[in-house]
């Protein structure tokens, strides 16, 4: 394949001829995944000398993509555990090093999980062929508190090889992808280079794109967001704490989120889309409201005994309980008291965790295991915050008017090329996406990082 980032799909990352034809370099890429780093190193004109992933089902599509044609003869370096020298010099090392020992989607083992160790390999690696810069990717849970000193000692072993490293976090959104997609990059160059103090990290591109300028099959609009007052969208006007980027203090959300552990204007609750009564709704928010209050417990999210609940809601009997719990809405913990059936955010309900709209401004993290995300296929355009989710409720979800992502979706999301050949099993290629970088971010990045080595 020519690599290639489609103009139409990313026409701000499409670099000028005169850079692919006057910047050479040559890189090698470790934890090769598929070849995110690749396309873009390829589009600035970078030479790659060899590849080094152990995944089989990676491997062939990242074969089936660059190691053709003029490129058929370039090695396979094997696994990264077996490498020291190589055989050639090389300007650049990049790689997405295994991201689970710190991701909260893993077990958070740090630097005790094997992959995690895998550090130690890319040390030696970079020890033993002294490149003029590297590239480095991986979770933003590695910039976190609990992972301070994990982080520390990659840091310190890098500078002591000689090298001077820097480290950012960069989202894909700021990039020119609907995606919001927070990864740490670690970018070295060697500390002999003139100027190797001066890079600094790309600034976020002058151009934001919506689902609906990428994904091909769901419905454009023009319409005007209205806006609204906290009080107006918000319980008593109190603005929760933990709200996204995306969530803006003045506009309906753009996602519904299927919950019953959590509460706004767009939430959707388990109680929401089947029939229920006044008095089971208020049963429903009233747990609702007191699950996480200390003073029934420590855990986030406590179950409630029925002496807790008949102090919190008037003339309360069993039966009522009872109803929710046939309803498949609340069950009994022994020992404990009742809590919701669909007491985890990233479970959803029925398979859902999140529907969104056609004009939202980026979709969820999309990753390796995959996501309970889906698109709604029309919009909705509504003034009135109180119908707003009933109006969802009635036209999208009850008509079906939603649809999982796809893999095309995914290589769509991360910036890949239209012509790029994705594996033949659906699940798999979404695998293959979650885990790779996306394209345009490492073609900013590495054009910022040419800027100090190619002088």
């Amino acid at each position: 394949m020519k690599s290639g980032i489609n103009s139409e799909q990313l026409e701000p990352f499409q670099p000028a001829n005169t850079i692919k034809n006057t910047t050479k370099f040559t890189f090698i890429d470790l934890f090769s995944g598929i070849g995110g780093f690749r396309i873009p190193l390829e589009e600035l004109g970078g030479i790659c000398l060899g590849y080094s992933e152990i995944d089989k089902e990676a491997i062939k599509v990242y074969k089936n993509n660059f190691i053709r044609d003029i490129n058929a003869d370039e090695p396979y370096l094997g696994d990264i555990t077996n490498l020291d020298k190589l055989p050639f010099q090389i300007d650049i090392i990049v790689g997405g090093v295994p991201c689970q020992p710190w991701s909260i989607a893993g077990k958070l083992k740090g630097l005790k999980d094997p992959r995690g160790q895998l550090w130690n390999d890319v040390f030696r690696v970079i020890k033993s062929n002294q490149p003029k810069a590297f590239i480095f990717e991986n979770v933003k849970g590695l910039t976190e508190p609990r992972n301070k000193l994990s982080l520390e000692y990659i840091l310190d072993n890098l500078t002591s090889s000689g090298y001077v490293v820097k480290y950012q976090v960069l989202n894909s959104y700021d990039f020119g992808l609907p995606q919001d997609r927070d990864r740490i990059f670690i970018v070295g160059i060697r500390n002999d280079i003139n100027n190797s103090w001066g890079f600094t990290f790309p600034q976020p591109v002058n151009k934001h794109e919506k689902l609906y300028d990428v994904i091909p099959d769901i419905q454009r609009t023009d319409f005007y967001k209205k806006k609204f007052s906290p009080t107006v969208l918000f319980i008593d006007g109190k603005i929760p704490g933990a709200r996204g980027r995306f969530q803006k203090l003045d506009e309906l959300n753009d996602f519904f989120l299927f919950s019953d552990v959590r509460d706004g204007h767009t939430t959707i609750h388990s109680w929401d889309l089947i029939e229920t009564t006044p008095r089971e709704k208020q049963i429903c928010q009233t747990i609702l409201k007191n699950r996480r209050r200390k003073i029934y417990g420590d855990k986030d999210g406590n179950p409630l005994s029925i002496e807790i609940l008949q102090a919190l809601i008037p003339q309360l009997n069993i039966e009522d309980i009872n109803i929710l719990i046939e309803k498949s809405i609340l069950r009994f913990v022994e020992n404990k008291g009742y809590e919701f059936v669909n007491s985890k955010i990233s479970s959803g309900i029925k398979g859902i965790s999140k529907i969104y709209l056609p004009h939202a401004d980026a979709i969820g993290t999309l990753t390796a295991t995959g996501t309970r995300d889906y698109l709604a296929t029309i919009s909705l355009e509504c003034d009135e915050p109180k119908i707003y989710k009933q109006k969802f409720i009635q036209e999208i979800y009850l008509l079906k008017k939603y649809r999982p992502l796809t893999a095309k979706d995914y290589a769509i999301l991360q910036g890949f090329p239209a012509n790029f050949q994705i594996a033949h099993n659906e699940n798999k290629a979404k695998h293959q996406f979650g885990n790779a970088v996306s394209v345009p971010v490492i073609y900013h990045l590495a054009k910022s990082l040419l800027k100090i080595i190619s002088k």
